[in-house]
């Protein structure tokens, strides 16, 4: 019901749980109730709720909402899970996750694995667990959960940005997780390929040329009118903004869309290889 230690080593996500511990402490002193007579009337033990207060521990959704029932806050305490929910993931993850809210085009290319955007949960636990040195539980558990909450922006009813992605063929045929894991996976892309607003492309291994050969990146267009260039290697990612090195990754994204298949042809390829994943 509550995560272990918070690991937090970035000031923004300390500086929210420290605000929604201060918060809960706060409720609690004002409704008279002890730490200890607390947690009995919430389920949990006193050590927890006094690490939760002390900012040591998260606490999970269910927590929030238990207090704010206890504690008569109207839903004031309940409203902190998405804030909550945001810090518990990595840096990274959320600078991600608010450039790709700020666009208006993402255009991606991969070569090493189904773009994050469109992976099934078990194909990206997968991913995450080949990792070498291995995640934890917990940290694979996070990871995994930060990964499929960005994918909201792909599947969410609201307006969406314009998305377009070329996978290399490669990231078809390497069955991450196993047959079935990835069989599911290339039924999913079929679907996500249907959708309004979403082009996926795939570039044939037979292709003599291919101007991704340098690897993953993406080409973000954002509402205010900038262009910026996003690109992620070994323990490390980067946001490109210098002027010429994005015009640089926009010439090069559009040749390889030009080279690949076209959706509708990458969708029958897609489609194929899905078929010879039969049990």
């Amino acid at each position: 019901m509550i995560d272990g230690d918070t690991g937090l080593d970035d000031e923004e996500a300390g500086a929210v749980m420290r605000a929604v511990a201060r918060q809960l402490k706060l409720w609690r002193e004002a409704a008279g109730l002890t730490q200890a007579e607390f947690g009995r009337a919430i389920g949990y033990g006193e050590e927890l709720v006094s690490s939760v207060e002390r900012g040591r521990r998260i606490a999970r959704p269910e927590y929030l909402d238990a207090a704010d029932e206890v504690l008569n806050a109207g839903g004031r305490l309940a409203a902190m899970k998405g804030d909550v929910a945001e810090a518990r993931y990595p840096k990274k993850v959320r600078d991600v996750k608010r450039l790709e809210a700020e666009a208006v085009e993402i255009c991606s290319y991969n070569n090493s694995v189904i773009d994050g955007l469109l992976q099934t949960e078990e194909y990206a636990r997968a991913v995450f667990g080949s990792r070498r040195p291995p995640f934890t539980e917990e940290e694979l558990t996070q990871q995994v959960a930060a990964r499929t909450a960005r994918q909201q922006i792909v599947t969410s009813a609201a307006a969406s940005p314009v998305l377009n992605f070329v996978q290399c063929e490669s990231t078809l045929r390497r069955p991450y997780g196993g047959t079935m894991v990835m069989r599911r996976q290339l039924q999913h892309l079929l679907q996500l390929g249907e959708m309004r607003g979403v082009d996926i492309q795939i570039m044939p291994l037979a292709r003599e040329s291919n101007a991704g050969v340098d690897g993953p990146f993406r080409v973000l267009r954002l509402k205010d009118g900038t262009t910026m260039g996003y690109n992620e290697v070994q323990l490390t990612s980067r946001a490109i903004v210098e002027p010429k090195l994005v015009q640089v990754l926009e010439i090069r994204y559009g040749i390889i869309r030009a080279q690949a298949l076209t959706p509708e042809e990458s969708l029958a390829f897609i489609e194929n290889i899905w078929e010879s994943h039969e049990p």
